[in-house]
């Protein structure tokens, strides 16, 4: 990587997380000890911008944010200017409540939450596109904030920067960040149920007919699939990992993918150094916070060529 870092402006809703280890999932109405408590900052957007940050790319934070006098928005902002986000375009919303989730991870890495998100975040005003675009490389929005972030996001696309997507919940097919975004990344179940095809290679061809966006869908260890120019399945597999923690695996593979797109490189080499960045993140607990220094992805690059 030679010159200035790309920009990359990211677009999300931040979350306080709280995450309790757990042997296994409890049963229904009943009470299970947590070996582990971690309260770490998250959300999908957050999530990919520490990985970007911490890979050498720019990164500028855009979103709402709770109300200032919040315990949970002064914590997440610490400890994005930790991570060397840019923040001076978070919208902080008065009397509106930070996104809090409760995340128990098991023994095998797998993870399930509950969160909690205040409908008022979604009154949010972004700041001007002028001044959010300027000396911009690429786009990253959370599939969910297509409401508050379409202008921005068509915006950016006549300007020719790039707009990512990151998915990680079923889109609508009338979506306006469906045929604004330049790449979608699906996760395998979020394709299945957008498409409404139980196939994620049929999945992705139904969605090419629906949108010029550049699809790919992640299968965490089955890797990741994706439409060439010839409208072709390819695929790239995964690193072998002993997977500890995937929560936020699929949000730094975006951030990864997101900013050697910005750095110039093409789809195919993007997503090899986005699945070696995720695999390295689900051998660690924390979240977003255990997104890989640069570093370990190109040594991971190299033993596996």
């Amino acid at each position: 990587m030679a010159g200035i870092a790309p920009r990359i402006v990211c677009i999300g809703i931040p979350v306080r997380d709280l995450t309790f280890r757990v042997a296994a999932m409890p049963e229904r109405g009943s009470k299970a000890n947590a070996s582990h408590l971690a309260e770490i900052c998250g959300g999908n957007a957050l999530n990919a911008a520490i990985a970007i940050a911490r890979l050498g790319g720019r990164v500028t934070f855009a979103g709402p944010m709770g109300d200032a006098r919040e315990t949970s928005s002064g914590f997440i902002l610490e400890r994005m200017v930790q991570e060397g986000i840019d923040t001076t375009h978070i919208v902080r919303m008065p009397d509106v409540t930070t996104p809090v989730s409760a995340i128990m991870i098991e023994a095998s890495g797998e993870r399930t939450l509950t969160i909690y998100r205040d409908p008022g975040l979604w009154r949010v005003n972004l700041p001007d596109a002028d001044e959010l675009l300027a000396d911009c490389g690429a786009v990253l929005v959370e599939s969910r904030c297509g409401a508050f972030a379409i202008s921005l996001c068509t915006e950016a696309r006549r300007r020719g920067i790039p707009v990512i997507v990151g998915v990680d919940r079923a889109m609508a097919l009338q979506d306006g960040l469906l045929t604004t975004a330049s790449h979608l990344l699906f996760a395998s179940e979020q394709v299945q149920e957008t498409a409404g095809i139980a196939d994620d290679g049929e999945a992705l061809k139904r969605l090419a007919g629906l949108t010029p966006a550049f699809l790919a869908a992640t299968r965490g260890p089955r890797g990741t699939i994706w439409l060439n120019e010839s409208g072709k399945l390819e695929e790239i597999r995964a690193f072998p990992v002993q997977a500890v923690d995937t929560l936020g695996a699929g949000d730094v593979f975006h951030g990864a993918f997101t900013l050697r797109l910005a750095e110039g490189e093409d789809v195919r080499e993007a997503l090899r150094f986005a699945a070696a960045a995720a695999a390295l993140k689900c051998t660690r607990h924390g979240g977003g916070l255990a997104a890989p220094q640069r570093v370990e992805i190109e040594e991971l690059l190299r033993n596996n060529p």
